[in-house]
């Protein structure tokens, strides 16, 4: 008796080319004040989303986080969601 092999079909996602909105738009500044941008950058709990779920390259992904971290010293933004 032979087994019957099922065909296994794997899956996967289309990989999105993601560019960066900072790159493609020079005029876009990133600001520790801009709250409205920053949040877009934060997850409901308070953490920075990652570079690979925004998009961004690592020039600007390094200068949200410290734009980021400026605005919670400054108790602009908070360090944990409530």
């Amino acid at each position: 008796m032979q087994k019957e092999t099922k065909s296994k079909k794997k899956f996967f996602k289309k990989k999105i080319s993601k560019i960066c909105k900072f790159c493609k738009d020079k005029n876009i500044l990133i600001d520790y004040k801009n709250v409205e941008l920053l949040e877009k950058f934060i997850t409901n709990r308070g953490k920075i989303k990652a570079r690979r779920l925004t998009g961004n390259c690592a020039k600007h992904q390094n200068k949200i986080r410290k734009e980021v971290k400026i605005a919670r010293e400054m108790a602009i933004l908070p360090f944990v969601a409530d």
